[in-house]
């Protein structure tokens, strides 16, 4: 009888998850946005606002806080709890029975409501599905990186490095699942007495601490292999970088708020001036599989942190992510997103890991983007101990390392022209596949190439490109010393959408078929070479 009893107490428990529906309501308007884009300060920090003049990223509606008044209102609608917000979507993520919610769309200032249930949205309704967290994975100036050298070494990583660049002045966000005894942990002295850590949040619990709350160790093995430093033992790939650690995984559940919850998280980072995230976590599959993505969800444009993934892009932010462990399956949400850099898994010896994800055609840009050691990989344990770790969660947060050093030598660039800088340097660029994207990077020849381009940049008198914006034609005089060149150009997001040869007597470039926005333009001839910034109106 007690075993029947257990069972039917067990049923009516999965009934009662399942009655309660996760949604998103979309709101009408925001309160005082022009004022607010006028005094930036009011909601921005400093630093954000001034890595946004810096990279020429306007502020805009989506940076004005959700109203308030408006959640509060939500708050006291019967049956209604509210769980995450977001100011880039003005949208609010409730859960509640379906009845209840439906009720919620009669309020003036609700614009229109979203299930993360696919089938209980109405037909032609543009739905954002949601899902499954981070992947599991099975944990087993010089410097001297000990068991850490292959990891850095694989991809040139140390001779920036040498060069002095730390990470020393960039900021990143590592969004993950907890970060038990960061606080203590021996490993992680060099960040804390530098005072690197700049800030925490449990997005999760809705508190500070993400060095007790927690349920899983995983953030602070992430955050290890970026910034974690044994004298003469390991170095992680970014040590001198300052940090923000965000919890917005739930591990021992799949539901679709830890989407909302990362969505929030970057958010957060982009308020306080956020250079890098690293997410090392990836949604596919959900306990309740109504709201689980199919492979087609995985476009690049459909999910809920994808659609935020790609709007931090624009914000400026440059999104390192992990391609995800499920091999043949595929990758997962965020990792589809054009706008984020996605990376795939090999082993030391640099071949293919086999569970590293495979993109596929799904994808609007080729995924994974490069790859990074990610089998075998040192962290630091709880214990401050080191162990080695398998998974592309261990790949991600090693090559972010990397490319916080890169942007630091080369604070002109933008997100997207780091992103493409790195793709060009990887080991693989002309013959990329799904398995290791272009392939693996060189850093140290990204670095080379990058001063050389910001060193002809600067130098306008060599060569003019006009009118710039361009709306139908582009002009390129070359100087005299340079009678022919090949000019290639790419979309914002590294596809080479032209590719033409010109001289001294055709200079003329066709560019009305092309789509509004920004492109990058790279000019190359036997002695010199230019990528300018083109807009296309």
């Amino acid at each position: 009888m007690k075993n029947k009893l257990l069972v039917l107490t067990f049923l009516c428990f999965q009934l009662c998850i399942y009655a309660q529906e996760d949604a998103w309501v979309y709101l009408t308007d925001k309160e005082n946005v022009a004022t607010s884009i006028a005094n930036p300060i009011s909601i921005l920090t400093q630093k954000a606002i001034d890595r946004k003049a810096a990279h020429s990223i306007g502020i805009d509606e989506r940076d004005v806080p959700v109203n308030e008044n408006y959640i509060s209102q939500l708050k006291n609608q019967s049956g209604i709890t509210v769980l995450a917000k977001s100011k880039w979507f003005n949208a609010v993520h409730v859960r509640g029975l379906e009845t209840d919610i439906n009720v919620v769309s009669t309020l003036p200032f609700v614009d229109v409501i979203i299930f993360a249930d696919n089938n209980l949205n109405a037909k032609g309704a543009s739905v954002e599905t949601i899902v499954n967290k981070f992947e599991l994975e099975s944990v087993s100036t010089t410097f001297n990186y000990g068991d850490a050298a292959n990891q850095i070494e694989m991809f040139n990583g140390d001779d920036l490095h040498l060069a002095n660049y730390t990470g020393s002045g960039k900021t990143v966000a590592v969004i993950d699942a907890g970060f038990p005894s960061v606080d203590t942990n021996p490993g992680f002295d060099r960040v804390r007495n530098a005072g690197n850590i700049l800030g925490t949040y449990d997005f999760v619990n809705r508190d500070t601490d993400v060095y007790t709350n927690t349920t899983s160790n995983h953030g602070t093995l992430v955050f290890s292999d970026m910034a974690g430093y044994v004298e003469n033992t390991f170095v992680g790939t970014a040590p001198d970088a300052s940090y923000y650690l965000f919890i917005s995984e739930n591990a021992p559940t799949e539901n679709p708020i830890e989407e909302s919850l990362w969505v929030e998280a970057a958010e957060r980072a982009d308020s306080l001036g956020v250079d890098v995230i690293n997410t090392s976590l990836g949604y596919k599959t959900y306990d309740n599989p109504n709201y689980s993505h199919t492979n087609a969800d995985l476009d690049g444009n459909t999910t809920y942190i994808t659609k935020g993934a790609n709007i931090a892009f624009e914000k400026g932010m440059l999104l390192v992510t992990s391609a995800g462990n499920s091999g043949a399956n595929g990758i997962a949400a965020p990792a589809d997103a054009a706008g984020v850099f996605t990376i795939g898994a090999v082993k030391a010896d640099g071949t293919y890991a086999s569970f590293s994800s495979v993109g596929s055609t799904f994808q609007p840009t080729l995924k994974p983007d490069v790859v990074a050691q990610g089998q075998a990989s040192y962290v630091i344990n709880e214990s401050g101990g080191l162990s080695t770790a398998n998974g592309t969660s261990f790949s991600s947060p090693i090559l972010a390392g990397g490319l916080v050093c890169l942007w630091e030598a080369l604070p002109n660039l933008t997100n997207a022209e780091i992103m493409q800088l790195v793709r060009e340097s990887a080991s693989q660029y002309t013959t990329p596949d799904y398995f290791l994207g272009y392939g693996i990077p060189d850093l140290s020849l990204a670095l080379q190439t990058g001063l050389s381009v910001e060193e002809v940049t600067f130098n306008t008198s060599k060569i003019q490109v006009y009118p710039n914006p361009a709306k139908h034609t582009v002009f390129v005089k070359l100087p005299t010393e340079i009678k022919k060149a090949q000019i290639k150009l790419y979309s914002v997001l590294g596809r080479k959408v032209l590719d033409a040869k010109i001289n001294t007597t055709q200079s003329k470039l066709n560019v009305e078929q092309f789509s509004k926005g920004m492109y990058l333009l790279k000019i190359e001839a036997e002695t010199y070479s230019k990528t300018i910034k083109l807009i296309i109106n």
